[in-house]
């Protein structure tokens, strides 16, 4: 089967003249840029189209097979062929049985929204460009879950030129029970891979079952298209020998590929072709027992007219990715400098990578968007309020209406009546995606943590857009949450935080904290005065009076009364600076500051999360750093970014981790969790610059109440007050 017809690509040359390499014969070690990360985001849309490549597979990467974010190795190949000689650029494990040979990789690099990947096949050089738009303002194009990789030849003297790519059963999670299809329409051709006897809804270590995992392409202005599916060896071999494809889709096996490949002809100077690789579910969340389907859906209602329009809007999203890595890297480094800017980069297709942006199945009404945030790593559960707030830094400098569509699916079901207890839900279903609630009152109990979450985060929300009317319509919730927090944030009873890990304790000092700065932002929100002057109250309880600190005051205790040895990083002090909210005073902060400078408190890799663990939380840490003095922040940012680039792990970056080796531990290894949008938490100190910071991507206009200026003074005006005391 060969498909002639033809689309004009138009970007090749830009795309050739960013990408570009200088092409090296000789085979050495791979160079990463900006630095080394445990693992590269090659396709990371949402909680189901989420394949990565470690970082310690790229110096073979044209053996290496991809993973999906838990672990599972993936099946997809890049082939090139030159001059009738194959070379694989990834993902062909057995080269030395078959006529395809292995091309050298010589560097590796990843932006916001790019991972980049140069390599050499003989006299040609080539890039392989990974690209998950990032772009949260534009519902339609963050929704669509599809990646595309673009290989770019960049260099060739008039050399003859194919280029092949595949996927396997793997990306349907059961790939004994799946099934291939194969369709043209829209001008494009694309495979299908479903598993038909799957459940909607259902999942398997994580991964989607009920929906389709996709490759799909079109011919440019300069090739011409083919496909097959069938065993591995024989359609990866038909390709090495004849340069195309025979259009034979075989008997689907466990050990088949579904493939597509682009005949470039004669190749002088550059060219560039696009395949897309995703994962479609028609019914993408159960929401209350209604279906929601993903955004794209109102305008896109097929898949062949979706992926028209992915391809179609290539050019769009490549020039608004650059300009938004470019910002990004610029902005984070005058915030913290170059090491900060390597930190949120890697974090921000990660940090979007857990979430759906849905409407309604039946209606399709666009005024219906809502946002569902998978807990990745941990139990799955949908919405969890103590997920959206560690990343909500990230949409707060993105696009802060991610905020809304977080909660708004939540509070939507507190509206309703149907969670009766006296503290707000922790989550909204206990397994990803459906988003059920808890009728049964049966949400795992974090009473303080949650009513001071949903507080902040309601404050962040208004903060960044000026939006009063949203907040406004759930004033008597927000309410009896604050009234909870009153009456029951002294004497803590026995009750778990956000690192449940570590177990449930009374009177924690940082919940205590919590409780005092989500009553001084409802108070601040709403107007009313009577929650402030208490969220004041019950910080001079905990600092001014000692309640909460040791009797010299050097820093908080883990909890109270009389555990002056015991201590806990204090993050929930950061929307207290945040926000300019002064629940505490500066000399609790300059105490904080001198306490964490400490070399007794802090490990080879950071601050642990208190003192009985070995552990660190990095998003956390990042919240911390927020209210420190310059040079105190600094020190935890370069902790992270050892971390982070210590070459010891392979997990999609990992927000918790072993901090320390005074437990006998060893340090830099990674804990439970992998992928967790809870990095967007290590936006935090990008977030102290003001609201809708990617002004590239901003989708609200300066205007009273709502603009960014007075941000960052706020923030120079707090270091000043730290580092004066």
């Amino acid at each position: 089967m060969r498909l002639d017809w033809q689309a004009p690509l138009g970007l090749g040359s830009l795309c050739a003249s960013v990408l570009s390499f200088f092409c090296s014969e000789q085979q050495s070690a791979v160079s990463h840029h900006p630095v080394l990360p445990p693992s590269y985001p090659l396709a990371v849309r949402n909680p189901y189209l989420s394949a990565w490549m470690p970082s310690d597979r790229v110096q073979n990467l044209p053996h290496a097979e991809p993973q999906f974010w838990a672990g599972q190795n993936l099946g997809w190949s890049v082939i090139v062929r030159v001059d009738g000689r194959a070379y694989s650029l990834m993902g062909v494990k057995n080269t030395s049985a078959s006529d395809i040979h292995p091309a050298i990789v010589h560097r590796a690099e990843f932006t916001a929204s790019h991972s980049v990947f140069d390599l050499s096949a003989g006299p040609v050089a080539l890039t392989l460009d990974f690209f998950s738009p990032v772009s949260p303002s534009n519902y339609l194009r963050h929704s669509l879950p599809f990646s595309y990789l673009t290989v770019h030849v960049t260099k060739s003297r008039g050399h003859d030129i194919q280029v092949y790519s595949d996927i396997d059963g793997r990306w349907t999670g059961r790939p004994r029970r799946s099934q291939s299809a194969f369709e043209e329409a829209d001008g494009l051709a694309y495979y299908s891979l479903t598993v038909p006897t799957a459940r909607k809804y259902a999942e398997a270590n994580d991964m989607a079952l009920w929906g389709q995992a996709i490759l799909a392409s079109r011919p440019s202005d300069s090739s011409t298209l083919t496909a097959s599916s069938g065993n591995a060896a024989e359609v990866r071999g038909l390709f090495a020998g004849e340069g195309n494809l025979a259009g034979v889709h075989e008997a689907w096996s466990h050990e088949s590929v579904v493939a597509l490949a682009h005949d470039l002809g004669k190749v002088d100077g550059g060219a560039s072709v696009n395949f897309v690789v995703g994962y479609e579910r028609d019914h993408a969340i159960n929401y209350l027992g209604e279906p929601q389907t993903g955004y794209y859906r109102a305008k896109y209602p097929t898949t062949s007219k979706a992926l028209s329009f992915f391809l179609d809007d290539y050019g769009d999203a490549l020039l608004e990715s650059l300009k938004l890595d470019q910002e990004l890297a610029s902005s984070a480094t005058a915030a913290a400098g170059p090491k900060y800017a390597d930190i949120v980069t890697l974090s921000t297709r990660q940090a979007y990578g857990g979430i759906d942006v849905t409407i309604p199945a039946d209606s399709l009404d666009t005024n219906e968007v809502l946002a569902f945030i998978k807990e990745l790593s941990s139990d799955g559960n949908v919405n969890t309020i103590d997920v959206i707030m560690p990343a909500f830094p990230i949409y707060y400098v993105m696009d802060p209406d991610y905020i809304r569509l977080l909660l708004e699916p939540v509070m939507k079901y507190l509206d309703a009546g149907r969670w009766r207890l006296p503290y707000t839900i922790h989550d909204l279903g206990s397994s990803y995606p459906h988003a059920t609630g808890h009728d049964d009152q049966r949400a795992e109990p974090m009473p303080i943590e949650e009513c001071g979450n949903l507080l902040v985060l309601a404050l962040a929300y208004v903060r960044a857009t000026g939006d009063v009317s949203w907040a406004a319509q759930y004033t008597e919730i927000f309410k009896q949450y604050a009234d909870y927090l009153v009456h029951n944030s002294i004497d803590i009873a026995n009750q778990l935080s956000s690192n449940d890990a570590a177990g449930p304790l009374p009177n924690e000092t940082n919940l205590a904290i919590k409780a005092a700065v989500g009553l001084k932002a409802f108070g601040e929100m709403s107007g009313y005065e009577y929650y402030s002057r208490v969220g004041n109250e019950h910080a001079n309880l905990f600092f001014e009076q000692g309640l909460g600190t040791d009797d010299e005051k050097t820093h908080f205790v883990l909890r109270y009364p009389d555990r002056p040895k015991s201590w806990k990083t204090p993050y929930n002090l950061f929307p207290d600076v945040l926000f300019d909210l002064d629940t505490f005073p500066a000399e609790a902060y300059k105490m904080n500051d001198a306490f964490f400078r400490s070399k007794s408190v802090r490990g080879e890799y950071g601050v642990p999360l208190d003192n009985r663990q070995d552990w660190a939380k990095s998003d956390w840490n990042m919240w911390l750093a927020g209210t420190f003095g310059t040079a105190t922040r600094d020190e935890f940012v370069d902790d992270l970014w050892a971390f982070m680039t210590s070459g010891k792990h392979t997990w999609p970056f990992s927000d918790r981790y072993v901090a320390t080796s005074k437990k006998g531990a060893n340090p830099g290894t990674p804990i439970l969790c992998r992928a967790r949008p809870t990095v967007g938490g290590h936006f935090a100190l990008l977030a102290l610059q003001g609201p809708r910071s990617m002004k590239s991507l901003s989708r609200y206009p300066s205007g009273p109440g709502i603009s960014n200026q007075g941000y960052g003074k706020a923030e120079a005006r707090f270091r000043s007050r730290i580092e004066e005391l």
